[in-house]
């Protein structure tokens, strides 16, 4: 999963708080209903290094209805503690009809490294991996 570099996302997670990701979409879409308690995530920058950082384990997850900008706003305030959003993030995902929360616990830094993304012609800050010894480079 990809973290703002911007926001220095990563940063706060090492610090301890921020300790939930958020995602959204007009649809449900990845990874809405695709992750769940205890998955592994591995966490990297969108700051062109390609590489993985960090391995966290997901503690929650809310896949929110459908909603319309007052109630997505309101829900990401009921976060804000958590989420530790920046206004530019607040903007980018208040108003969005479905959100993905996902807590995050056991964080921990792991030596660098990449992964192949060349099976995934879709890209986007969230890749599916089963086993990620199967695209680790």
């Amino acid at each position: 999963m990809y973290l703002d570099a911007k926001a220095e996302e990563l940063r706060k997670i090492l610090a301890g708080y921020k300790t939930m990701l958020i995602r959204g979409a007009a649809g449900r879409k990845m990874p809405y209903g695709r992750v769940n308690q205890n998955d592994a995530l591995f966490l990297l920058e969108n700051d062109g290094s390609g590489l993985i950082r960090v391995r966290a384990e997901v503690n929650f997850v809310l896949n929110s209805d459908k909603m319309d900008q007052e109630q997505s706003a309101k829900l990401i305030a009921d976060y804000e503690d958590q989420l530790q959003l920046t206004e530019v993030q607040r903007k980018r995902w208040s108003g969005k009809r479905y959100l993905v929360l996902i807590g995050l616990t056991d964080i921990e830094q792991v030596a660098p490294f990449g992964i192949d993304k060349s099976q995934y012609g879709n890209m986007d800050d969230w890749l599916l991996v089963g086993d990620i010894q199967t695209v680790r480079i």
